[in-house]
């Protein structure tokens, strides 16, 4: 009769959740099972019970299984009830896998409420090292979007939406030999932790920017309110949806398929209508930035064989472009204003009869590996190269984020980064409009005064920035300024301690420091609520692996060498002009060499020591330039300095300290020197003052010039 009964329920549930079963399950074979899956709704262990090729014990939390509804659910299976807060309870879920069940069990204890992972207990980890169980992960997928689900009402729930079970490759977790008790049971929950982390990533399905936004649409539904800018009009998913189709096709009249496609544009919607409308047409949005400079834009026009840029001519006449456009050789700029004048009747009547009821029909033929956009390195420390990045890298780095960090869809971010920069554009931009999630668009962060003020008015909860800019908030905001803050990441350059302590004095508030590369679409670690250590740059992503080279005069660390999903495709460079040159690196192809020294702790944290580029070899002996600029703001905390070299015969190299603090002298430094412990060597020779620091359009410091103004002195 129970056999019975779950084959019609089963029935049902496909039927009514069109239920789709992934992945391998061959691992269910296993003498010690233990099968560990995400918890989304209070579906999940019927559906684990319905559809999964076995006969497993539950493990539930007697609270649930007092209750009479599902009571009537767990007599169709096996269970065990425990008691979380009895430290008798794993003891009957060990000898329970010891008996050769296998069994499941959720090692977040609660339905999430937020749509992501959420805490992770130590308690089923310990139970699997201790047992040496087969570790299977199940990740359910469109359970939080029914109305079983524990998402708050602002989240859109549907009463039988489509329902995935995708099976992850077998593990297992090892039990350390060493170390006490607790520590031995606390490393194996962070191990689950990862694990988990690794399952919600590698479960994300493989699709291009166009059709990812297309699946977000239909989640989230037309209608739902996403998108706002200067113009301050709340854009909906459909209204985005129209910019993309007739942008798309209008740039489309204008180029060539697979074409790479210069965009001058600020933070504004229309911006990211054409970068999936140009996408869904096989065209390649190339991100230009406006701040570069003449020199700087036709390398990048070079080095990506643009032949088009397409910009907004209000934009152009506002930051005072016309005379940098007005120089670049072999490029036709073309204008939104005119655009949007010629779009004609049949294109009218293309976007309101065919491409709004049919937008998935529109796209031209793609796959994930399709180069999606490219980006430009800021040019710090040489010519801006072309990165171009495929969907699979930037979709692969938004779920990697995602797999981490939990956002949800009540959350509204506030990104003033440039979309040319691959922060602001994959953090800031796309990946609130593939989640679901509310953004505000402002078009340059350098307005210290208005942001903190539009963060209060807007009533955003995640905001990204550089350690510069954030610093910069903090001193001109009211303190109640970010009081709904619950997220504020920094990345492109080092957090400074003296921006850190400020946000949290100030305001209550933690910052999240991470750290990636344009070519890793750019996150590569993040300190998170689960994972954060002050003065790292939290763990590695899920999906990526790691390798480190010894370098000489480092004895703590080495060079980083990364590969992951969301590695670049290559670069374009100015010497070799549309010519992808894949990444590789000492570590073998397919490996980008990110240039960076750093060193991981024994818990995992990543810490970056410097840049290869910015380390000087004094007398022999290798000297971080980082640390000497360190020195020089613990010495004068409140201005600016950035340190550089020039060459010397008899040393091979001197340090040179640009300050903009004129009182600042060697004996200063000394002083700072012997108190921290900073060798001798560190300290500069030559210390020249400046009235300001060049920097660069994204708000790092421009040590090209750096460099040239120390050799000229």
């Amino acid at each position: 009769m129970k056999f019975i009964v779950r084959v019609v329920m089963r029935q049902i549930a496909q039927v009514l959740f069109r239920v789709r079963l992934k992945g391998d399950a061959s691992a269910f074979k296993a003498d010690r099972l233990l099968i560990i899956a995400n918890h989304e709704s209070f579906l999940d262990g019927l559906l684990l019970g319905l559809f999964l090729p076995l006969d497993p014990v539950f493990v539930v939390n007697t609270g649930i299984s007092k209750q009479w509804t599902f009571r009537m659910i767990l007599s169709l299976v096996d269970y065990l009830a425990v008691d979380p807060s009895s430290p008798m309870a794993m003891k009957k879920v060990i000898k329970l896998i010891e008996s050769g069940r296998p069994v499941v069990i959720f090692p977040e204890g609660r339905i999430t409420v937020t749509g992501s992972l959420m805490k992770v207990y130590e308690g089923p980890a310990f139970v699997a090292a201790k047992t040496g169980a087969t570790l299977v992960p199940v990740r359910l997928d469109g359970g939080a979007r029914s109305y079983f689900s524990r998402l708050s009402g602002k989240t859109p729930k549907r009463l039988f939406p489509k329902i995935s079970i995708s099976i992850l490759p077998a593990t297992r977790i090892a039990m350390a030999e060493e170390g006490s008790a607790k520590l031995r049971r606390r490393n194996a929950g962070e191990a689950m932790r990862r694990i988990m982390q690794e399952m919600i990533f590698s479960s994300q399905p493989k699709q291009t920017l166009y059709s990812a936004f297309l699946d977000a649409m239909e989640i989230f539904g037309r209608r739902r309110n996403l998108l706002e800018d200067m113009k301050q009009v709340e854009y909906t998913y459909n209204d985005l949806l129209k910019m993309i189709l007739a942008l798309g096709r209008l740039v489309a009249h204008e180029t060539a398929e697979n074409e790479r496609v210069g965009i001058l544009m600020p933070n504004v919607a229309p911006t990211l209508g054409l970068i999936f409308g140009m996408s869904a047409l096989r065209r390649i949005p190339a991100m230009l930035n406006y701040t570069a400079g003449s020199d700087g834009l036709q390398v990048a026009c070079v080095a990506a064989q643009i032949r088009t840029i397409v910009a907004s001519r209000a934009f152009v006449e506002q930051a005072k472009l016309a005379d940098k456009l007005a120089t670049l050789k072999g490029v036709r700029i073309i204008y939104l204003e005119d655009l949007r004048k010629q779009m004609g009747l049949r294109d009218k009547l293309w976007l309101i009869f065919f491409a709004l009821r049919f937008p998935r029909l529109v796209a031209l033929p793609a796959v994930p590996d399709d180069p999606a956009v490219v980006l430009f390195t800021s040019g710090s420390e040489g010519k801006p190269k072309g990165v171009v990045l495929s969907h699979r890298a930037l979709l692969s780095n938004i779920a990697q984020i995602r797999a981490v960090i939990d956002f949800s869809g009540d959350d509204k971010f506030l990104n003033a980064l440039p979309v040319f920069h691959s922060f602001g554009l994959t953090a800031g931009a796309l990946l609130p409009v593939l989640t679901g999630t509310r953004l505000f668009l402002y078009p340059t962060p350098l307005h210290y005064r208005v942001i903190p003020e539009l963060a209060y008015d807007r009533g955003c909860t995640v905001l990204f920035g550089t350690s510069t800019f954030l610093g910069n908030y903090a001193k001109f905001a009211n303190p109640y300024d970010f009081y709904r803050l619950r997220y504020v990441i920094a990345g492109a350059e080092k957090l400074a301690d003296s921006v850190r302590n400020l946000w949290f004095e100030k305001f209550g508030i933690r910052i999240f420091e991470g750290y990636g590369a344009t070519e890793t679409a750019p996150v590569l670690s993040v300190n998170t609520p689960m994972a954060y250590r002050t003065g790292t740059v939290g763990h590695l992503l899920p999906g990526i692996e790691y390798q480190l080279e010894a370098v000489p005069g480092i004895s703590d660390g080495g060079l980083l060498h990364v590969r992951g999903p969301n590695v670049m495709s290559g670069y374009l460079r100015f010497d070799k002009p549309g010519e992808l040159e894949p990444p590789e690196s000492s570590a073998g192809k397919e490996w980008y060499s990110t240039g960076d020294i750093v060193s991981f702790d024994e818990d995992g944290f990543l810490k970056i020591i410097g840049r290869v580029k910015r380390f000087a070899k004094v007398a022999g002996e290798m000297v971080s330039l980082e640390v000497v600029e360190k020195m020089a703001v613990t010495a004068s905390p409140s201005l600016a300095h950035a340190a550089s070299t020039q060459t010397d015969p008899q040393r091979g190299e001197t340090i040179v300290l640009f300050s903009t603090d004129a009182a600042l002298t060697r004996e200063n430094l000394q002083a700072v020197a012997r108190s921290a412990g900073w060798p001798e060597l560190a300290v500069p020779r030559k210390i020249k003052f400046v009235d300001t620091l060049p920097l660069l359009g994204t708000g790092k410091i421009d040590y090209v010039t750096l460099k040239t103004m120390a050799e000229a002195l």
